[in-house]
């Protein structure tokens, strides 16, 4: 048996952690569904950056979508729901099979509104409304803007995956936005259930905090930060508040390992997806570790509920020098900070595209 099933088999989802419209045009993320157990998948401004500027699969959507008289942000909406409402479809039969636990997809807002409480609100009713598929999460960051836009989501029956988490109280504050919007809708009479997981990003914390740690602590911190998280997250789910809403019909905010690539080319390709093997968790996978943890990986256990050594092991690395609450707000603005420039360099890429585009079209006696 696959290691992918395996893990699926003890309860926890493997997401792709890319999109591409080759790969649904060309039956791959079909074949990932069918071979791999994957059951849902990501997406971000990079990815679409990426996606985009590889080749020309999106030049005739680009082409047309231009001449209709879309731009910028509007004409990459578009571009982008189109690929995951056919994503969403490939996914159908497992967010039905599962009552909606699984086979979610998602699109996240404008990076530009990190910092924008208000805005982060109104760009997610738009993508809500223009996604037209249950199965969609809109990805707001949970940064100190984001999380009022994040309770105020859930409130409005948004399925929201939080992204841009890196620390335990990250988390926390993000579970917490979650819990006041269940609560709000349960108070004026609304269905509790509404889709929601919490992205927190693993292998950055390692290629941040190595060159300052000796070879014996490489690798070490994206991990202990997940096993304290999980500890955190098994704990809310245990408490009286979260069982009083989950009597009422509220689904849990599931936790979801983001960033889970290997940095270290001295790492195991799959170091983070063995370790972080959990139940109820969700990993999502670059294809790379995708295809690499099919062919040799391992599942070596589950995580422990209590978080086994992580409290020594944080404090060793503590002792090291790495202030590790102060490095989890840097990641934090860093990452909303990276997914700005892959935003503007993918809006560029796409307005330089449908300009070429349309020169082309019109012919050299037209220029």
């Amino acid at each position: 048996m696959k290691a992918t099933r395996q893990l699926h088999d003890l309860g926890q989802s493997l997401w792709l952690d890319n999109i591409t419209r080759t790969l649904l045009d060309d039956g791959t993320l079909a074949r990932y569904i069918a071979e791999d157990s994957v059951t849902g998948l990501t997406s971000n401004p990079s990815i679409f950056d990426a996606a985009i500027g590889d080749g020309a699969a999106y030049d005739a959507a680009i082409h047309a979508k231009a001449l209709a008289g879309l731009e910028g942000e509007n004409l990459f909406l578009e571009l982008a729901l189109e690929d995951l409402r056919r994503a969403a479809d490939l996914f159908a039969p497992v967010f039905q099979r599962t009552a909606a636990v699984d086979g979610w997809v998602s699109m996240e807002v404008s990076p530009l509104l990190a910092a924008d409480s208000a805005g982060s609100i109104a760009a997610a009713r738009q993508i809500h409304a223009a996604g037209k598929r249950d199965n969609l999460f809109v990805k707001i960051p949970g940064t100190p803007e984001g999380i009022p836009a994040i309770e105020e989501a859930i409130f409005l029956g948004i399925p929201v995956n939080v992204t841009l988490l890196f620390s335990c109280a990250q988390y926390l504050a993000a579970a917490e936005a979650y819990m006041r919007g269940i609560e709000r809708r349960i108070d004026a009479g609304l269905d509790p259930r509404v889709g929601s997981v919490a992205s927190l990003f693993i292998s950055r914390w390692d290629v941040a905090s190595n060159k300052q740690l000796p070879p014996e602590l490489h690798n070490k911190l994206g991990i202990a930060v997940g096993q304290q998280t999980y500890r955190a997250y098994r704990q809310l789910l245990d408490s009286a508040r979260w069982q009083k809403l989950a009597a009422a019909g509220a689904r849990p905010q599931r936790l979801l390992w983001a960033s889970t690539g290997s940095k270290d080319p001295n790492a195991p390709d799959t170091l983070y997806v063995t370790a972080l093997a959990a139940p109820n968790t969700i990993n999502t996978l670059p294809e790379k570790t995708l295809q690499a943890f099919a062919d040799h990986g391992e599942v070596r256990g589950l995580m422990p509920i209590d978080g086994g050594e992580v409290d020594a092991m944080l404090a060793k690395i503590g002792e090291a020098g790495v202030d590790i609450d102060a490095l989890a707000l840097t990641l934090q603005q860093d990452g909303a900070q990276a997914f700005v420039k892959s935003w503007q360099q993918l809006l560029q890429r796409i307005a330089d595209k449908a300009s070429a585009l349309d020169d082309k079209s019109r012919g050299p006696a037209l220029r």
